[in-house]
């Protein structure tokens, strides 16, 4: 599989795209500056595959701030887990607070539950329920590839923030323990911000969580 990584918008969060047979999941797009996007359709168009699905770890402003323009030129689904559609449904009022203005989307994202298997396109990945952070927050884990996007969740050294609505420590805490840090230690753990890590070095360096 081939991942390609975008540091965008002005909170340096990252979106991957995922591709493998010609066919390409985009996983939260934060495209803000419109060079960020001409970039992303560049590589899609390099890569010559098609883009069959949005998928998002959890629906913070920096991690949809780029969704509509997606949705603009590409005609896909967008997953999100349902656990608390709070945070989707109020975007434009997340977005304000950072002096964004923007709209929000007049339609509910498919529903991304916590299920091993799941299957998008030919895409195949566990979506592992990692609330904390966020309520909605899920990573997905991909076993053939030894690779699980983790969102906000864990970085490399550290973990998401806990001090914003909804977000609870103890519940992170929880969800790195007992869903992340039971993958492989070789696990390479690609964050929403900053760079990749592995589960092995988490669970021995990282001192916000112990493993």
């Amino acid at each position: 599989m081939d991942v390609k990584q975008y540091a965008v918008g002005p909170f340096a969060e990252n979106t991957y795209l995922l591709t493998q047979n010609h066919q390409s999941i985009l996983i939260d797009p934060g495209f803000f500056d419109p060079r960020e996007f001409t970039v992303f359709e560049s590589d899609l168009e390099e890569l010559g595959s098609e883009l069959v699905a949005v998928c998002l770890t959890h629906a913070h402003v920096d991690h949809i701030m780029g969704l509509n323009k997606v949705l603009n030129e590409f005609d896909v689904p967008v997953y999100l887990n349902h656990s608390d559609l709070y945070l989707w449904n109020q975007y434009p009022d997340q977005a304000l607070r950072f002096g964004i203005r923007t709209s929000g989307f007049d339609f509910t994202p498919k529903e991304l539950p916590e299920q091993e298997s799941f299957s998008i396109g030919g895409f195949l990945f566990d979506v592992l329920y990692t609330p904390g952070h966020s309520p909605d927050h899920v990573s997905l884990y991909f076993p053939e590839d030894q690779l699980v996007i983790a969102g906000d969740a864990l970085f490399r050294e550290s973990i998401g923030r806990t001090d914003l609505y909804k977000a609870d420590f103890d519940l992170l805490a929880k969800s790195i323990r007992e869903k992340l840090y039971k993958l492989p230690e070789e696990t390479k753990v690609l964050s929403g911000h900053g760079p990749s890590t592995t589960i092995g070095h988490e669970m021995s360096n990282n001192n916000f969580v112990k493993g």
